[in-house]
């Protein structure tokens, strides 16, 4: 009879001998991979996925320090963003598994936000907007909270990973002025995971509260020259293929 011991040692023992053919699939904003190679001249599947981190403080307080190769992808205010290597194993950009945002010097509503919390839904009336949301909106503003938004819009940084913009006239409200960028979150390479952002050189336009009936033209506008834009600069993706939503980032 076989031991357990022995049907472990068994099954270890198949995955060095994995012989890779080709790459089928790329899921999870590719932190699942799939493969198709042969074991012994038989076909097989390999299916590899990242594994959660540690969440030893031995562990986690090494990793800044020992990081094998770190690159920096952009800076904006206090938002800084990069890929590094975790492995010493041949580093480089292709292999670099690990995507880091650093926020520094970063204040408290940062650390609520990123810290474990319970999630409520709330339905947003005109009332609530005006009496709460608005004047939250506005402290925000006047905080200074969104200068990493007008360091882009402006001009001052970000430029040379600017996908498409129209001209910018920073001596009117230019109803036409777009931009289109690619989001801190996403890590430059992995077009399954792409996430890019838009933003509207106008300030009179705070969310969809503020949207009439007369900027639906305007918005049919935009979003056609997004759809332009990225799949001109991603030729392997298709229009059909984009999804494109709103978000109001406050952080």
């Amino acid at each position: 009879m076989t031991t357990q011991a022995e049907t472990k040692a068994k099954a270890e023992a198949l995955v060095p001998k994995f012989k890779f053919e080709k790459l089928l699939n790329q899921d999870q904003a590719g932190r699942r991979t799939s493969l198709l190679g042969t074991i012994d001249s038989q076909p097989a599947l390999l299916i590899l996925e990242r594994a959660p981190f540690p969440s030893s403080p031995d562990y986690l307080s090494s990793v800044p320090t020992t990081l094998q190769t770190l690159k920096n992808l952009g800076a904006n205010d206090i938002y800084n963003w990069y890929l590094a290597n975790s492995s010493s194993q041949n580093p480089s950009d292709e292999t670099a598994d690990l995507k880091i945002n650093l926020i520094h010097p970063c204040t408290e509503k940062h650390i609520k936000k990123y810290s474990k919390q319970g999630v409520r839904l709330v339905t947003e009336t005109r009332q609530i907007y005006l009496e709460h949301v608005r004047p939250y909106m506005q402290a925000q503003r006047d905080a200074g909270r969104l200068n990493w938004v007008f360091n882009i819009i402006e001009g001052r940084k970000e430029v040379e990973d600017v996908i498409y913009r129209t001209p910018f006239d920073a001596s009117s409200l230019n109803e036409e002025g777009f931009l289109l960028t690619p989001d801190l979150n996403w890590d430059r390479q992995t077009l399954d995971a792409l996430h890019l952002l838009g933003l509207v050189e106008r300030r009179d336009i705070w969310s969809l509260r503020d949207l009439k009936k007369k900027h639906v033209p305007w918005l049919k506008h935009m979003k056609e020259k997004f759809i332009q834009a990225t799949t001109k600069v991603y030729p392997s993706i298709e229009a059909d293929q984009l999804k494109l939503q709103r978000e109001r980032r406050l952080d």
